[in-house]
């Protein structure tokens, strides 16, 4: 691969990852019409996925040291709940328990911890179909154009107003359903995830934020999951530095993708990224029967 193949892939996966028009499907369709080979190299794919994760964790850096630490607080209170519980069986006492969920990061963490369940189940029972959808063009077609009915929805939901204290642990299961669903090439997960939380009456800033925050366990566990077979290949020693350039370029570029999407949220212009999801998704079907 050369610098210049891994400065395009490393700003493809910055856009993609966050503007709601499929990094998946994107890249599905240059492997399949241009024969670029975008996964050639797993190590490549998991350094631009941890580049745009630490995007992520620039911009919201505050609330995820907070949702560490409170997460961590909460674990040393149900510890505290337990040595209560054994107090209160020993010596027949009524001590009172801590409550474990008493803010909105507490929440929030929850929040997460359950949404990502349904991701997780449904990442690995579809795994291959996943990979079998990616090596067609129609599937990535077909998806982007769902993909901009759920943005055309999403615009035109009404305004809702739900936070951490009011977020329903059943929206969490919705949300974390659809970014699994959303592992299908062509089906966007910020937008799919955006348009559940929408759907689901959050807040438009924290829908957002809610998105973007619960895609950090989603990439760990692909890149632990796949950092063996990574490992396992061979790599030249200047293959390497070429990767990281490609992993700065799509944080960079992740970084400007995610302030942007805040203002395409809170302006409501989802519309315009549904139009080119429709474009490119009629382009993908119409190249799958023509190729």
């Amino acid at each position: 691969m050369s610098i210049l193949e891994s400065v395009f892939l490393g700003i493809v996966q910055g856009v993609t990852e966050f503007l709601p028009v499929s990094s998946s499907g994107h890249l599905a369709i240059l492997q399949n019409i241009f024969h670029i080979e975008t996964n050639g190299s797993m190590l490549f794919d998991i350094m631009l996925h941890l580049g745009t994760l630490a995007a992520v964790f620039i911009v919201y850096h505050k609330d995820i040291w907070n949702m560490i630490r409170e997460f961590f607080l909460m674990v040393g209170d149900m510890f505290s709940n337990l040595h209560t519980f054994c107090l209160n069986r020993i010596h027949k006492t009524a001590l009172k328990y801590k409550k474990i969920v008493n803010n909105s990061y507490r929440k929030f963490v929850v929040l997460i911890l359950v949404s990502t369940v349904p991701t997780g189940i449904i990442g690995v029972l579809g795994k291959d179909i996943v990979e079998g959808a990616s090596q067609t063009l129609l599937i990535p077609g077909i998806c982007l154009l769902i993909t901009g009915v759920l943005l055309l929805m999403a615009e035109l939901r009404r305004e809702g107003n739900k936070t951490p204290k009011t977020v329903s642990y059943g929206n969490g299961l919705v949300i974390g359903a659809a970014q699994g669903l959303a592992t299908l090439p062509g089906l966007s997960r910020s937008g799919t995830t955006i348009a559940a939380c929408l759907f689901c009456g959050l807040d438009r800033k924290f829908a957002v934020k809610y998105s973007f925050i619960l895609s950090i366990p989603a990439i760990l566990g692909a890149a632990v999951l796949e950092v063996k077979d990574a490992i396992a290949e061979p790599i030249m020693a200047s293959q390497i530095a070429i990767y990281l350039v490609g992993m700065v370029i799509a944080g960079i570029v992740g970084y400007v993708c995610i302030k942007t999407m805040l203002v395409i949220v809170r302006k409501k212009k989802f519309r315009y990224f549904a139009y080119y999801c429709f474009v490119v998704g009629i382009v993908a079907i119409v190249g799958h029967f023509l190729i």
